[in-house]
């Protein structure tokens, strides 16, 4: 395991950070494709080619696995998560869960559209023209929908108990 690691995993970095354009993502995904081969490790080819080829269809199976269950979560699990990442212990408790659930609320009541454009500019991390590609949406209908989607968001969070 440790020879497969050290002959390969350089360049599975690199492949895997070619593909999502994140290197501590890159990173995670390379770890998971190492867990991944050692739980069959008897499968893996000895030649090195091979073994070679086979890493890279289990990095590629295990980017396709992370980026399904990164689209199965709602917008909702994404706000916590920041939240959760981004308020140290210092911060004053009661205040940060209000301010969640304000937020967790405000998430639920947006529109489709407007959640969906939050979720494509915010948590996976695209450029409003990137968004409007994919939504086949004028780049403009994007940053409307943004803007407001992001005012009512603001309201919500720090508008009076």
């Amino acid at each position: 395991m440790a020879a497969l690691h050290s002959a390969h995993s350089s360049t599975l970095l690199n492949f895997l950070h070619a593909l999502t354009g994140e290197r501590h993502t890159a990173e995670d995904l390379l770890q998971e494709t190492m867990i991944r081969t050692w739980r069959s490790i008897e499968t893996v080819p000895d030649e090195y080619e091979n073994a070679r080829r086979w890493l890279f269809k289990v990095a590629r199976r295990v980017t396709i696995d992370a980026f399904r269950m990164r689209q199965s979560r709602p917008i909702e699990t994404h706000l916590l998560d920041y939240y959760v990442t981004h308020f140290s212990a210092a911060d004053d408790t009661t205040e940060t869960v209000v301010a969640v659930d304000s937020l967790l609320r405000a998430v639920h009541d947006l529109s489709e559209s407007h959640k969906t454009v939050i979720a494509e500019l915010y948590f996976a991390g695209r450029s409003t023209l990137e968004t409007a590609d994919r939504l086949g949406v004028p780049i403009g209908t994007v940053k409307s929908r943004a803007h407001y989607a992001l005012r009512t968001l603001r309201e919500a969070v720090t508008a009076p108990a």
